[in-house]
């Protein structure tokens, strides 16, 4: 850090396992992202290439040896999967990872349906090439089924004994799916009751917004793993999470 500050909590160092910051690039160019680098690089976990950007983004190799330059994983968002999986065209997703050098693949099904079964074989088949991100939560995007807490442990089980290294926890990028009522509020006893079986240290929460983003720094401390974060939001957040944000400020100030 840039000088001595006390009473400020100690925060996992890179690479991390835990007290991740997962970013979502919506589009950046090449120049962009060099500069998003430049300023924000050592407080970014993990890139994710958001739905299916991925497809259309001009200099896709490029931009993503940019991200590997300064070791940070880059991955696809799960809705590209989706669409390989949809084509029957699963060994070209496999492929196409490869090529470009991609060690991270999130695994999800929140535009199609798949077979909880069969969505854990396709993270047990990815888990042997590299790092599987599973999505949980999608299904509640409708608000006609709202998932119980019991079913979305019983997911992250599976899931995460399937192979997968974390469990992204959903709220795309509204912050209103999932995880969250329509008014972005943090449905607070489903986050609760995960976490008495579910570590924290391997869930990732998509906190789009400000509010969501301090409760789970308030919830878990410092060092929760965050996802779904917008570029420009990368050093704010950093300084919301050791208490240098006005919304944090006296989070680990003793006898305050």
């Amino acid at each position: 850090m840039n000088f001595t500050l006390e009473k400020i909590p100690e925060r996992t160092k890179k690479p991390r396992t835990y007290g991740l910051t997962m970013i979502t690039d919506k589009g950046l160019s090449l120049q962009e992202t060099k500069n998003f680098m430049s300023a924000a690089a050592p407080h970014v976990d993990m890139v994710k290439l958001a739905f299916g950007t991925a497809y259309v983004t001009p200099n896709l190799g490029e931009k993503i040896k940019i991200y590997q330059s300064h070791n940070i994983p880059v991955f696809f968002g799960g809705l590209l999967f989706e669409a390989f999986l949809i084509r029957n065209q699963f060994d070209d997703y496999v492929k196409t990872i490869r090529e470009y050098g991609i060690s991270h693949m999130e695994v999800s099904d929140g535009s199609l349906d798949i077979p909880h079964a069969e969505k854990c074989g396709y993270i047990e088949k990815l888990a042997k090439i590299g790092t599987v991100l599973s999505e949980v939560g999608s299904k509640d995007k409708d608000r006609e089924h709202i998932t119980p807490p019991y079913k979305w442990i019983e997911l992250m089980k599976a899931e995460l004994e399937a192979g997968a290294e974390y469990i992204v926890a959903e709220a795309r990028e509204s912050g209103t799916v999932g995880l969250y009522r329509d008014s972005g509020e943090v449905r607070e006893g489903l986050v609760q009751e995960i976490l008495t079986q579910i570590p924290g240290e391997k869930i990732i929460w998509e906190a789009p917004l400000k509010s969501q983003q301090l409760y789970f720094l308030e919830l878990t401390g410092c060092n929760a793993n965050l996802g779904n974060i917008a570029p420009n939001e990368i050093i704010s957040l950093e300084a919301m999470r050791v208490g240098l944000r006005g919304d944090s400020f006296h989070f680990y100030l003793d006898g305050e």
